[in-house]
């Protein structure tokens, strides 16, 4: 028999298997029935900003090549993130220290392979966004889960952190996080990206939802540490998934590390994706107005859930979840989500894929859907057990 990778075995990342039981569900609804109202994954209602079409559109127009680009990205796309760091944090990062990636998630594996080896341990509060630990896992990297809570925000503290024996490698945080939409404030990443630095540890920072934050605006840790790793992506506040393009703030020790990875594991971005995200720049004041649509969506959602009888609800402080404890509800979450997904068509994520210990606990709700999906889901669970 053929041997498997050990790759082979990496858990599957569940919400995209809620999305293809929520796409076959849709497609057996008689006629008449109520839709499905689809609350289960972060993806923007709207697509790309007109000006990032109007771009791709002139350069097709104009018979633009469209082929390689520098592995690290295009010079004008880094310089124009590089503005923007300045613009929203004072922060001023150099062109060199940027990379353009393929998404988000192609970010984390250039990040991982640079900095971490075989059998090193890298720390992560849950819940958590799955394919971090997935990922690890996959790279031969050790997740150091510890366990986060309400009265913290879900967020990690130093103190928890001082209780690992040793200390890890790396630690990954999310601000805001996926799933609980909650941040850390700024003396809190302030604290937690010094003492990092200063025991050695390797800081990762999903900042992949800035720009989407409701109650104070996100700090990068990229002010705080000479050491730390910055994630972010055009996925979310700019609304360009399926473009797949994404970048990293990276420590000086770090770049050339990661262009050469970059070389052999993908070559570069897709340059029609770098022309479109140089020209989302431009589109904050549409860019700013989804975001005020989000908030009024949150703002609907929260007052509907605690009225159906959600009564412990994550702070979502920003991102577009809300996750939601239902202990008091006496099913597992896959069971619960399952039955809400075929007695009310309504269509979220059970908790297990955030947290393997207590996610039959929970649930998470995605906001970033048309209001009107969100009412109506809003009404429906008020009538729904």
């Amino acid at each position: 028999m053929l041997k498997v990778g050990s790759g082979a075995q990496i858990p599957a990342f569940r919400v995209m298997d809620v999305i293809a039981a929520a796409n076959r569900r849709e497609a057996e609804l008689p006629p008449g029935a109520p839709r499905m109202l689809r609350m289960e994954i972060g993806q923007p209602a709207l697509g790309a900003p007109a000006s990032s079409r109007a771009a791709v559109i002139a350069a097709l127009q104009d018979d633009h090549p469209l082929g390689y680009t520098e592995a690290l990205g295009l010079p004008d796309l880094r310089a124009r993130i590089a503005a923007h760091i300045q613009d929203w944090y004072g922060q001023s990062v150099p062109t060199s220290r940027i990379a353009i990636t393929t998404g988000g998630s192609g970010a984390f594996p250039l990040a991982f392979l640079a900095a971490f080896n075989p059998g090193d341990r890298v720390a992560l509060a849950a819940p958590y966004y799955p394919p971090y630990v997935n990922i690890l896992l996959a790279l031969g990297i050790q997740p150091v889960v510890f366990q986060a809570t309400m009265e913290s925000r879900f967020q990690p503290t130093i103190a928890m952190l001082e209780k690992l024996d040793p200390l890890p490698d790396g630690l990954i945080v999310a601000s805001p996080s996926n799933p609980a939409g909650t941040m850390l404030h700024p003396d809190e990443l302030a604290a937690l990206a010094r003492w990092c630095h200063a025991h050695g540890v390797r800081l990762i920072s999903d900042e992949i939802y800035h720009g989407l934050t409701w109650d104070s605006q996100g700090v990068t840790a990229a002010a705080f540490s000479p050491s730390a790793i910055v994630v972010n992506s055009f996925s979310k506040y700019f609304s360009m998934t399926g473009w797949r393009i994404g970048w990293l703030v990276l420590p000086e020790d770090l770049v050339r590390p990661v262009e050469r990875l970059a070389q052999n594991l993908a070559i570069c971005a897709p340059h029609v994706a770098q022309i479109a995200a140089a020209a989302a720049f431009d589109a904050h004041p549409e860019l700013r107005a989804r975001a005020a649509g989000y908030l009024d969506a949150r703002n609907h959602l929260q007052a509907a859930l605690r009225r159906a009888g959600f009564t412990r609800l994550s702070p979502a402080e920003g991102a577009f979840y809300i996750f939601a404890d239902i202990a008091d509800r006496g099913e597992p979450s896959p069971d619960f989500c399952a039955r809400m997904l075929h007695e009310a068509s309504i269509a979220c994520t059970p908790g297990v894929d955030f947290d393997p210990e207590r996610g039959n606990d929970f649930i998470r709700f995605s906001y970033c859907g048309p209001i009107e999906d969100v009412i109506e889901a809003g009404e429906r669970l008020q009538s729904w057990r």
